[in-house]
């Protein structure tokens, strides 16, 4: 996560048989006719974009494409320690490993002024928006293990990374201060919640980093908030855990 990110706003055992039978009366075992089974096939970019969470699915959220110029700027992304690299693509918008297809799209939470809300109370909600968390959602597919290991990757750098690194992007360095485990999410076949706390200007920011996997699906969920603390999009990833199945 950059400076230039922040101005945008807006992751069988065996089991042996007697010796006496090892022989003659060997048969292909049930385990070895599941190894043989074809690797599961990746999704491509237009599968996925139609597996991405949508306005009709949160009518509270207000919905952005990611252009393809976020998408190249965030490719430029690295950090001073190697091992951090992945974590800093993560908040970058870019899956790790070598995905066969990939999709983004970017939301906001849009508090609405009650009923009978006065004109001011009105203004003062929408200036209140401007604080809100705004999350990018970035779907990677994979080929075979690529899912896990894609997930495993990012997992073991917030571990490695948990004391802070350099993030450089466009140029513009920010110097993260800790990564922390966040708070518990449900869905998909394994998440990784992360709170990634950074100095953007001399400016303290929050933010949160979670990832789903589901299959060989990865959803990574990118927050922030110009209000200096992102919470952690909950509902967002609960819709879209949901819509991988």
């Amino acid at each position: 996560m950059t400076a230039s990110a922040v101005s945008m706003v807006l992751l069988a055992t065996a089991c042996g048989s007697d010796k006496s039978d090892t022989k003659a009366d060997a048969k292909p075992s049930e385990a070895a006719a599941t190894s043989a089974a074809p690797a599961a096939k990746g999704k491509t970019d237009a599968e996925l974009a139609k597996l991405l969470v949508t306005q009709a699915d949160l009518a509270d959220h207000t919905f952005k494409e990611s252009t393809p110029a976020e998408a190249a700027a965030g490719a430029t992304a690295t950090s001073d320690k190697p091992e951090c690299k992945v974590l800093v693509q993560a908040q970058a918008f870019v899956p790790a490993g070598t995905p066969s297809g990939t999709a983004r799209t970017k939301a906001i939470a849009t508090p609405k002024p009650a009923a009978g809300t006065s004109p001011e109370e009105a203004a003062k909600a929408v200036a209140g928006a401007l604080g809100s968390t705004a999350t990018t959602v970035t779907l990677a597919s994979y080929e075979a293990k690529g899912a896990e290991e894609a997930f495993a990757a990012v997992k073991t750098a917030s571990t490695k990374c948990a004391g802070g690194y350099a993030a450089t992007q466009d140029g513009e360095t920010t110097k993260i201060s800790k990564v922390t485990p966040g708070a518990a999410v449900t869905g998909g076949d394994e998440s990784l919640p992360l709170t990634v706390e950074l100095d953007a200007d001399g400016k303290k920011l929050t933010t949160q980093l979670v990832l789903v996997r589901k299959g060989n699906t990865v959803a990574t969920f990118s927050s922030l908030s110009l209000a200096g603390t992102a919470e952690q999009p909950k509902v967002l990833v609960e819709a879209q855990a949901k819509k991988l199945g």
